[in-house]
């Protein structure tokens, strides 16, 4: 299958390439030409090993010009490619069985590894049942791009609920997505995109890595390490550069971090786009970046709240007009799904900004004719604007689901569409998202599943699993757990607020309910998170003492 994604491995741009930065402060450079003829010589050497068009490679390597050469060797030999993360703030243990359970499940021909972290594939493949060590990345004789099999990629979910999934991502789901990013980036043939995000997330893969080296622009590319060591330095980079993506999170560190004489002389006033993704916003942490970087030629219009998820390739909707973006604060007392979504409050991004933390949510644009994004209720109807409901996209970014059969609790795939499992509603023709509907919240740009949650306090807290219901709670904008636990003691509760915060941190609002017969159950046994939330909210929930 032909992909005018790899069109590049065949023409270089030798006048561009990627910026790759250095321990040192500094940068190294390799042009298209360089890498395009490395990515060949490797794509060579995994045919030599037997990778077959079709077959899926897995990666576990760090992001450096190997990572980068391995990446488009596996396009070149026409398989398809399984980044997987390198261990960040996991134990040996836990690491290991996270990429064994994504093996089990991509059933790769190959593993690929670097040295350092070959220790950890090679056990977390015998876990997995897999022959072999992993290979060492290598270059052999250069190879013409072979042809290419259905799919592109496999982008893993977080495995924290211990079962991650693979996402199936086609070459037209990829070709879709990236013209789409472009498009609404205003993405210009001579621009530059600077990037500290790991390259086994959506956003920093497709939006920040393959969609700027597919079209043969320039890349300033770091480590997440090296952004959260020196933030200065990825601000520094847009003297030069026009667009970037991070979460929320990392603007507000920025402010926290970076000090105004840090950024004197820089001249940010060409920088495009900020896009802001990954996890709820809060204006709060747009404004105090905003105030930081203004006096340097930054205007809060730069700022592109999107949505986005890996089951649709990645971008949704993001707000492509030059404008402030529009925060809301919505009445959490009224949030029920098919209803009405009363808002208390509005502003545009500025100086009353400041403070607007929880409660509050940004919209995120407004859809595209190729990207439809409809608003449902539990039966699936679609609803007016205004209402509270499931957020559903189609088009063709909408990928085909899950490898191997896997399926998740709350994202489907239906009929070409994506029933996201995101709770959410539009006003003012923009597209506001208010989290997970009760099996997930994003932390750090990750997702924490509520039965992981659950297991965790069931043994701090001595209740056992049964007497224990997690719901992740769609407030707005804002990251909330609900914890409702079957008995009348409350002597356990210091012990899981303190295990809770380190697991979710402290800006995670915690409602802890205690009272007999407060579990509402499902046919099949699952709790039913969000109705036992609702009946809370509405005062329906008999029995129901909110320890304080």
């Amino acid at each position: 299958m032909p992909s005018a994604l790899r069109d590049w491995l065949d023409k270089p741009n030798t006048g561009r390439g990627v910026h790759l930065a250095a321990d040192d402060g500094g940068w190294d450079f390799r042009d298209y030409g360089e890498l395009a003829s490395a990515a060949r010589r490797t794509a060579g050497a995994l045919v030599e090993e037997g990778v077959r068009p079709g077959d899926v490679v897995c990666l576990v390597l760090p992001t450096d010009f190997t990572c980068v050469e391995a990446y488009f060797a596996v396009w070149a030999a026409g398989a398809t490619v399984c980044l997987i993360t390198p261990p960040l703030f996991q134990d040996g243990d836990d690491y290991v069985a996270h990429v064994a359970a994504i093996l089990r499940q991509a059933s790769p021909s190959l593993v690929v590894a670097s040295e350092d972290l070959a220790d950890y594939a090679g056990r977390a493949m015998r876990q997995a049942g897999m022959d072999g060590e992993p290979w060492r990345p290598r270059q052999g004789e250069e190879v013409r791009v072979q042809p290419a099999g259905e799919l592109a990629l496999l982008q893993f979910t977080s495995g924290s609920s211990g079962a991650p999934r693979g996402v199936m991502v086609t070459w037209e789901n990829l070709e879709a997505n990236i013209e789409l990013i472009s498009r609404m980036a205003g993405f210009e043939d001579e621009d530059v995109v600077a990037s500290w995000l790991p390259l086994y997330h959506d956003m920093g893969l497709i939006g920040c890595f393959l969609t700027p080296i597919v079209r043969q622009g320039t890349l300033k590319l770091m480590r997440p390490d090296h952004f959260i060591r020196d933030p200065a330095r990825w601000l520094r980079c847009f003297g030069e550069a026009a667009h970037t993506a991070a979460p929320p999170f990392a603007y507000s560190y920025c402010a926290r971090r970076v000090k105004p004489e840090q950024l004197e002389g820089l001249d940010l006033s060409g920088w495009k786009m900020a896009l802001i993704g990954a996890e709820p916003i809060d204006p709060h942490a747009l404004e105090v970046f905003a105030q930081l970087v203004e006096p340097f030629g930054f205007s809060r219009s730069m700022f592109k709240p999107a949505y986005g998820m890996a089951e649709t390739t990645l971008l949704v909707t993001m707000d492509g007009a030059p404008r402030d973006p529009l925060a809301v604060r919505p009445d959490p007392e009224a949030l029920a799904f098919g209803q009405p979504v009363r808002i208390l409050d509005q502003h545009s991004l500025g100086p009353e900004s400041l403070g607007a933390k929880a409660g509050w949510v940004v919209g995120c644009g407004t859809p595209e004719d190729d990207v439809p994004v409809s608003i449902v209720d539990d039966e699936g109807r679609e609803l007016a604007d205004g209402l509270l409901g499931e957020i559903v996209v189609g088009g063709p970014s909408a990928c085909p689901g899950y490898f191997a059969g896997a399926e998740a609790k709350s994202t489907r795939f239906m009929d070409g569409k994506v029933y996201t499992g995101d709770a959410g509603f539009f006003h003012e023709g923009q597209l506001f998202v208010l989290g997970r509907m009760g099996d997930s919240i994003k932390v750090r740009g990750r997702s924490v599943y509520v039965e992981d949650i659950e297991s965790k306090i069931a043994e701090v807290s001595g209740l056992g699993k049964g007497r224990v219901a997690v719901v992740g709670v769609p407030g707005a904008g804002r990251k909330g757990l609900a914890l409702f636990a079957e008995t009348q003691d409350e002597s356990w509760v210091p012990r899981v607020r303190e295990t809770l915060r380190r697991r979710v941190g402290d800006d995670v609002e915690l409602t802890i309910v205690v009272g007999t017969g407060l579990i509402q159950r499902t046919s099949s046994g699952k709790p039913r998170r969000r109705y036992m939330w609702e009946r809370l909210q509405g005062g329906h929930l008999e029995g129901a003492r909110i320890v304080r």
